[in-house]
């Protein structure tokens, strides 16, 4: 079997309703895992593309808003694999940043993540199995942004609860990385990519002259859940088209 195969593993991607989660969860599909899309709104379209790949996914709904939220999704389902992808973003100037956007964004980036891993990890530990996390960060667990003070902040602690999990369950059999994408054309994106100007000086400093896509990161969402990646624990691997090389 390739080291890169995932047959007989099973998935859960949060956010996977779209973007970055529809194409890692499409791309976990097509190397062979099945794949639970979990979000707030329908995954159809989702598990669509993975039939169509001839692939086996599943719908799970559920509100990230909520921090705990997914704490009781994993006992007894037999997951070896969990894409923590669901994130908000709100901007504003930070002088006039409100506590509700604050919150909001520090509940569903990191303390959800956090508490969706702790209960991913528990159960992986019941059964004595390993397992791989790949939580989703961003440039800006690097970088300071602009007008987004709690999604940098949230970002910076996925990049440091990715560390701090990969250096206590390492030893246990269980991967935990991180990816970090550069500017790709998403939701999340949308705002910037309207902006000419702010667009064209992100793309002037982006070596490989483009925005990235959904799927640029897939292949390696696939690659840190697969035996290729067993030795790699509390790596957040920038997937940026050399933004930060330059």
């Amino acid at each position: 079997m390739s080291p890169f195969s995932l047959e007989g593993r099973k998935a859960l991607v949060t956010g996977a309703n779209t973007g970055l989660g529809q194409a890692i969860a499409l791309g976990l599909a097509q190397a062979g895992a099945e794949v639970t899309c979990a979000a707030r709104r329908s995954t159809e379209e989702t598990l669509s593309q993975i039939a169509a790949a001839g692939g086996v996914g599943r719908e799970l709904l559920i509100d990230f808003a909520d921090p705990m939220a997914g704490k009781d999704i994993f006992a007894g389902q037999g997951y070896d694999i969990l894409i923590n992808n669901a994130g908000i973003i709100r901007r504003a100037d930070a002088v006039e940043f409100s506590e509700a956007d604050w919150d909001d964004v520090m509940d569903v980036n990191l303390k959800a993540l956090f508490f969706t891993c702790q209960a991913f990890a528990k159960e992986l530990m019941a059964q004595e199995k390993p397992g791989s996390i790949v939580n989703i960060a961003s440039l800006l667990s690097f970088q300071g942004g602009i007008r987004v003070p709690s999604y940098t902040a949230s970002k910076h602690g996925v990049a440091g609860l990715t560390k701090l999990m990969a250096n206590e369950w390492a030893a246990k059999g269980i991967n935990v990385n991180a990816i970090a994408p550069g500017y790709i054309e998403t939701n999340n994106t949308e705002a910037l990519r309207n902006d000419p100007d702010r667009s064209r000086a992100i793309l002037d400093r982006i070596p490989a002259g483009r925005w990235g896509r959904p799927e640029d990161i897939a292949g390696t969402a696939v690659y840190l859940c697969s035996a290729a990646a067993r030795y790699v624990h509390g790596a957040v691997l920038n997937v940026d088209g050399g933004w930060l090389a330059r």
